[in-house]
């Protein structure tokens, strides 16, 4: 049986969050409050995970990093190394394209403080499998903060304690499978507290661009 990569509008696996995501529904009729699908096409070659939705952005606005301040860093890198093309303007019908990259959440329902607890990770992980599985020329993945990394170790089968997270990090998959990059959260804790600046989250994307574009070809 082939599991489908996104989960119902009304996916009941994890308690809590359904709790949550049916007050806020009562709240504002008007948001997404439903599982954020993956934004970007199968065939792209860069699979970027994140935690879970944010409360106002994503969980409000129904497209990954859209809507807060984790999107106007992540897109307008994404702009800046050719990953995606067109204008950010946080809001799902800016007409943003993604360009051989996909995003996804480990955990597509928003949680409570946006922590999602080790069930629940564990609960939406075939999601993750499956977004994975469609993906047949996927080739490398960004693991933005510790959590998602951890998630992706699980997901591809790869022990934590060989393959430790750290900004900057490249973990080379096995048998030329997708290469895994580390990166701090584009969050704006992280932000602001100097924790990530741009410049260290562009020189992951910078390292992520050279293995896909592959070396230099001789004149």
């Amino acid at each position: 049986m082939v599991r489908p990569a996104e989960p119902d509008r009304d996916c009941p696996r994890c308690p809590r969050l359904v709790e949550f995501r049916e007050s806020w529904r009562a709240k504002k009729p008007d948001w997404q409050n439903a599982p954020v699908p993956s934004f970007g096409e199968p065939s792209a070659r860069l699979l970027i995970v994140g935690l879970a939705p944010g409360l106002h952005g994503a969980n409000r606005t129904g497209r990954p990093f859209t809507g807060d301040y984790a999107g106007d860093l992540l897109y307008q890198t994404l702009i800046d190394f050719g990953f995606a093309r067109g204008t950010y303007a946080a809001r799902p019908d800016d007409g943003l394209e993604l360009v051989d990259a996909r995003i996804t959440n480990a955990v597509r329902c928003v949680p409570p403080e946006n922590k999602p607890t080790g069930p629940e990770i564990t609960a939406c992980r075939p999601f993750l499998v499956a977004t994975m599985a469609e993906m047949p020329n996927l080739a490398a993945i960004v693991a933005l903060g510790r959590i998602a990394h951890d998630t992706l170790m699980g997901t591809l089968g790869w022990k934590k304690s060989a393959h430790p997270f750290g900004h900057g990090a490249v973990h080379a998959g096995p048998n030329g499978s997708a290469a895994v990059f580390d990166s701090y959260h584009c969050s704006r804790y992280n932000t602001n507290t100097g924790v990530l600046t741009p410049a260290m989250f562009r020189a992951v994307f910078a390292k992520v661009r050279a293995h896909l574009d592959g070396p230099p070809r001789p004149r």
